[in-house]
């Protein structure tokens, strides 16, 4: 018995030390066997309906709005000086040192009857134009008519069942709005991004002639010119037209022309071809403190300011402006029953006349109020 109980004594030992030698030097032999064989994590609740978008997500919008978006391909004249020069960098398609044959960038489709609205720019010099659509079908496009004014084009393509784009009411539309802008910058594929309504009505900032764009901080870049801004709706606000870049990419400071002025040029272009606007040949400034000295203007005696208005600097001889006695030093208040505030405020006063019919321009000249008829013509096509 003494015999057995010394092995077995001498086994246990044995196996202490080795139990011993083994947690020293490689513990993680003996953690091996206790490992679990699976991972526990959290996982979120769905507790949304299927179908349903979240709160704050613009995903109907976009599925309403994205289909009528598309991407424009443009094999191009040789041209020029580019724009691009100009350090706003205000067009979309690519450098043409990267892309000397060809040009990129977005539409939207505003009627079942293929009607599409872009930029100017985009088309500019184009020998064919490739219109792609979100649902993989692609076609020729036809120039029906160009605005360089505000840079507009419309163009058509000849394919059915067309998604079209809701137009939107852009007089509702107030500053910090959500809205969206889509279009396919750099080539990459339709985009989708949101922002808000930044401004309204921003004039004067050199990029076209006739200015009243919607600002906003949604990103746009390179490609998105032609693209659509929409509200959280998925109605059509504007058609993005230029942003405020020192690097060429987005800053949070794009614009987009108003549909309502985008409808404005469809209907004409639709009908004429072209777009026609009054004209009466007159150089006008903004009236300052030193001009108004000048001219011998007055200031309002009852609240002591310059009358809101804008100076005739020059009259171009044989102008309907000086056939009707328009002499510089005018001070223009009124244009056919409308208030002036500023020059581009009389220059869509004037291009809103018809040409050929007689309209009434109220002015101050030497401190005295007076109406003068005035016949427009038409103004020369910019080139």
């Amino acid at each position: 018995m003494k015999r057995y109980w010394l092995l077995f004594s001498q086994t246990v030992t044995v196996l202490v030390a080795a139990w011993f030698v083994v947690a020293t030097l490689q513990p993680t032999w003996l953690k091996r066997a206790n490992t679990p064989s699976t991972v526990s994590f959290m996982q979120a609740k769905d507790d949304g309906q299927p179908g349903v978008a979240p709160g704050g997500s613009f995903r109907q919008a976009a599925q309403k709005a994205a289909p009528t978006v598309v991407s424009i391909n443009v094999q191009q004249k040789s041209r020029g000086k580019s724009r691009r020069a100009d350090p706003w960098f205000r067009f979309f398609e690519e450098p043409e040192d990267e892309a000397p044959s060809g040009g990129m960038g977005s539409g939207v489709i505003v009627s079942p009857e293929g009607y599409i609205l872009t930029n100017h720019h985009v088309i500019e010099g184009a020998e064919a134009i490739e219109v792609n659509l979100n649902d993989g079908r692609r076609a020729m496009a036809k120039v029906i008519g160009t605005d360089p004014e505000t840079d507009l084009a419309l163009l058509k393509i000849e394919l059915g069942q067309l998604p079209v784009i809701v137009l939107g009411q852009v007089d509702s539309l107030q500053v910090g709005d959500a809205v969206l802008a889509i279009g396919n910058p750099f080539g990459v594929g339709q985009t989708v991004t949101s922002g808000i309504v930044s401004a309204l009505g921003r004039k004067q900032l050199g990029i076209n002639t006739f200015e009243n764009f919607i600002q906003t901080d949604a990103a746009i870049n390179p490609g998105n010119s032609g693209g659509a801004l929409v509200d959280a709706n998925g109605a059509l606000m504007g058609i993005n037209t230029a942003i405020y870049s020192r690097s060429g990419g987005n800053m949070g400071i794009g614009f987009a022309v108003p549909v309502s002025t985008a409808t404005q040029i469809m209907d004409s272009l639709i009908k004429d071809g072209k777009v026609t606007r009054g004209w009466i040949g007159v150089e006008p400034r903004p009236l300052n403190a030193e001009l108004a000295e000048s001219f011998g203007i007055a200031k309002d005696k009852s609240t002591g300011e310059l009358p809101k208005g804008v100076l005739i600097n020059g009259v171009l001889q044989n102008s309907p402006a000086a056939k009707a006695g328009l002499q510089p030093g005018d001070l223009i208040l009124k244009v056919a029953g409308q208030g002036v505030g500023d020059v581009p405020d009389m220059l869509s006063r004037v291009a809103a006349l018809k040409p050929g019919e007689t309209a009434v321009i109220l002015l101050q000249r030497h401190g005295q109020s007076m109406e003068v008829r005035v016949t427009p013509g038409t103004r020369p096509v910019r080139r």
